[in-house]
């Protein structure tokens, strides 16, 4: 009897306000992240504006390790207070 090789784990950061996720083929902009729910903006191509949308935290996640997405940059409170 053979043994399988397990998967290893990839470890997502914590969703947190203000990340971008790049995709193979789009990003993944965080607004608001709350108990449950996640507010967030998927830009497909070069698309300038994207409706809003929700998901759950554990949605969310399956969603970003199922499509291999990059956590591009992680605004800060104090970033996003110097950048208005």
């Amino acid at each position: 009897m053979k043994n399988k090789p397990r998967k290893a784990r990839v470890l997502l950061q914590p969703l947190e306000c203000g990340q971008v996720w790049q995709l193979p083929d789009s990003r993944l902009e965080i607004g608001l992240v709350g108990k449950t729910l996640v507010h967030y903006k998927h830009f497909k191509g070069d698309m300038k504006r994207s409706p809003g949308a929700l998901l759950n935290k554990e949605a969310m996640q399956k969603f970003l390790r199922e499509n291999h997405a990059i956590l591009v940059t992680r605004q800060t409170t104090l970033t996003r207070a110097l950048t208005r």
